[in-house]
């Protein structure tokens, strides 16, 4: 690939998370921050207690994201996908029930950098499972399922071209 390619795509990345609402934009960096372990999410997030609260849950719904990493399936068997998409659900289901992420294209920009653009075939099934899940708020729900485009639950095939863009706490904007 080429650099002009690379840096065309980079800059589509950029603008996809531009295009997400403020709140979807601060969970998504404070989301890779605790799952990729980039800093003390405490010391860079929390604000409150209550964000200090929702911090600590969350680590403790990411302390399997190592060995999911290592489940996504590359045979495509129904053994590998078992043992993928339940805990794949349980983290989505997590994620879905703060109520942060409001549309597939933000789980979907999430999760492809949590997990590897390798989980992208099975993240349509894990939204539209954890999205359905009683957990989520009937309203949260509606506009949850309703985001996930025909396209992106019917596409035929999946790039595996690893994300380039990872979005990063940056002081002055976040303060604001």
């Amino acid at each position: 690939m080429t650099l002009a390619n690379t840096a065309t795509m980079t800059i589509g990345e950029m603008r996809e998370f531009a295009g997400f609402e403020p709140g979807e934009q601060r969970y998504i960096k404070r989301s890779l921050d605790i799952g990729m372990a980039r800093c003390d999410a405490f010391k860079l997030w929390g604000r409150s207690e209550k964000e200090n609260t929702a911090i600590r849950r969350q680590y403790v719904a990411y302390q399997d994201i190592k060995s999911l990493r290592a489940l996504v399936p590359q045979e495509g068997t129904m053994g590998e996908i078992e043992r993928f998409i339940g805990k794949l659900v349980r983290m989505a289901a997590f994620d879905l029930e703060q109520e942060h992420l409001t549309s597939f294209s933000a789980f979907r920009f999430l999760y492809e950098r949590l997990l590897g653009a390798e989980s992208r075939p099975y993240l349509p099934a894990a939204f539209c499972a954890a999205g359905a899940l009683p957990m989520i708020r009937p309203e949260h729900r509606k506009i949850l399922l309703q985001s996930l485009s025909e396209a992106a639950a019917t596409a035929p095939g999946w790039s595996d071209r690893t994300p380039s863009f990872y979005p990063e706490f940056v002081e002055d904007v976040e303060a604001a």
